[in-house]
């Protein structure tokens, strides 16, 4: 019971002291006209008893629940968009990562064909020396045997003494 008589004697005598001072409560009127009400006050808890007090408290616990709520809300919102970046960052990786692949199987079929190319290059350059070296080797043959024939016909013109036809020809024999 002296503790109930302890905080009434507080509660009193904060009352007097608010009522002795000359500090108002109410806001101050302005003489220039009628203006926009101001928004209400807190009350003050000593003025209305237990219920003002009591509803100051609701108040404060509802606003700092909707304060976490907001909060909450944030951190949810900003979880949701990392999850979500970081998902894009991962399917980008994945999708370079094939690209990459197909890449470089294109690279691998280009140097197989450009290897395929270069064998068959060797191959026609290897025919094309080939059938020259026979084209050579017929037209000495073909010299070996004019040849032959020229000193055949030298030799029989020696024998009989006559002039070859074809000799000089522009020089009219």
């Amino acid at each position: 019971m002296g503790e109930e008589q302890d905080e009434s004697k507080k509660h009193v005598t904060l009352e007097t002291e608010l009522k002795s001072s000359h500090i108002s409560t109410s806001p101050p009127e302005h003489e220039s006209g009628p203006v926009a009400t101001p928004p209400p006050e807190k009350t003050n808890c000593l003025q209305g008893g237990d219920h003002a007090g009591l509803e100051i408290v609701v108040t404060e616990k509802r606003m700092a629940l909707i304060k976490a709520w907001e909060e909450n809300e944030k951190t949810r919102a900003d979880n949701k968009a990392y999850t979500k970046i970081s998902a894009i960052g991962a399917w980008e990786n994945t999708k370079r990562a094939e690209i990459e692949a197909d890449l470089k199987q294109i690279e691998e079929d280009i140097e197989i064909e450009k290897a395929k190319q270069r064998e068959k290059m060797k191959n026609r350059m290897a025919a094309v020396h080939k059938e020259a070296e026979e084209k050579r080797a017929a037209i000495i043959a073909k010299k070996g045997q004019d040849l032959i024939k020229v000193e055949e016909a030298a030799a029989k013109f020696h024998a009989t003494g006559t002039l070859p036809s074809r000799l000089f020809k522009c020089f009219g024999y």
